[in-house]
C-alpha cells in the first residue's frame, strides 16, 4: 500500500475544499440571489495488495452551480425585481456587460435605474432606462416594460443562455457570460415588489456538511494507521 498516504491525502484536501464550498452556501443563506454550489470530483481507484477497503485518489474537477429559482420574496418596493422563469437582468459593470438575478435596484442621482452598487442596469434598446424627475409610480409589466406616472419609458433587457452554469461569477451577485452570447429570454416574467432569495436548502448543507466532517475524520484515521504501519516497519528494519 505504498500509495495509501498520498491517496489519502488527495482524500482530505477534496474534503477541505468540499467543505469550503459548504461553508459559503451556509453562509448565504439569506443572500437574495445567492446560486448554491457543489463539488465535481473524479475518483481513480488504487490496486491494493491486501484484504482493506478498496482505496481511490481524488480530484476535484470544478464547481456545479444550481441555477434553480429561489423563494420569492415580497417587499412592495416598485424597484425591487425578480425573474420568474430563465433569464438574467443585463447591467453595464465598469469591468463589461453583466449579467444578474438579484433586482435590488435603485435610483441614482440622475433617474436612472442601477443596482445597489451603482451599476445601470440596460434597457432593450441596449442604453440605461432613465426616469423623468418627479415621477410618482414606477411601474413595471411582466414582460419588463417601464412605465413611469403611466406613460412608457423603455424595456428591460433580459437575457438567458444555453448554459447558465457556465457562467462565471464576477461578484455582487453578477456573473461574467465567458464568451457565451445572450439570448432574449422571451418566456421569463418579471414580478414588480419581489427580491428572489437564495436557492440554499440549509438542512441539506448541513446533512452534507456532517458526512464531509465524518469522511475527513475516517481518512484521518486511515492516515493515522498506515503511519503506525510504517514505523513499525521501520522499527523492524532497525532492529533487525
Amino acid at each position: 500500500m505504498e500509495n495509501s498516504l498520498s491517496i489519502v491525502l488527495s482524500r482530505q484536501g477534496v474534503l477541505a475544499r468540499q467543505m469550503n464550498v459548504i461553508a459559503t452556501n451556509l453562509a448565504n443563506t439569506n443572500t437574495s440571489g445567492f446560486k448554491a454550489e457543489s463539488m465535481i470530483f473524479s475518483e481513480f481507484p488504487e490496486p491494493t495488495s491486501d484484504s482493506g477497503p478498496p482505496l481511490s485518489m481524488v480530484h476535484d474537477v470544478t464547481f456545479l452551480r444550481d441555477m434553480s429559482e429561489g423563494t420569492m420574496k415580497s417587499t412592495n418596493n416598485p424597484l425591487d425585481l425578480a425573474i420568474s422563469g430563465d433569464g438574467f437582468f443585463a447591467v453595464q459593470a465598469p469591468q463589461g456587460e453583466r449579467f444578474t438575478r438579484l433586482g435590488a435596484f435603485q435610483l441614482d442621482n440622475q433617474g436612472q435605474i442601477v443596482t445597489l452598487s451603482g451599476a445601470p442596469v440596460l434597457g432593450a434598446g441596449g442604453g440605461p432606462i432613465t426616469v423623468p424627475q418627479g415621477t410618482n409610480t414606477i411601474s413595471i409589466t411582466r414582460d419588463g416594460t417601464v412605465s413611469a406616472d403611466a406613460v412608457e419609458i423603455g424595456k428591460l433587457r433580459i437575457a438567458k443562455f444555453e448554459e447558465p452554469r457556465a457562467l462565471s461569477k464576477d461578484g455582487s451577485g453578477l456573473y461574467d457570460p465567458k464568451g457565451q452570447t445572450p439570448q432574449p429570454a422571451d418566456d421569463a416574467e418579471i414580478l414588480q415588489g419581489v427580491i428572489e432569495g437564495s436557492n440554499v436548502k440549509g438542512v441539506a448543507e448541513m446533512t452534507r456538511m456532517i458526512e464531509v466532517v465524518r469522511s475527513y475524520q475516517s481518512a484521518g484515521k486511515m492516515a493515522e494507521n498506515e503511519h503506525k504501519r510504517i514505523q513499525d516497519a521501520i522499527d523492524i528494519i532497525v532492529g533487525n
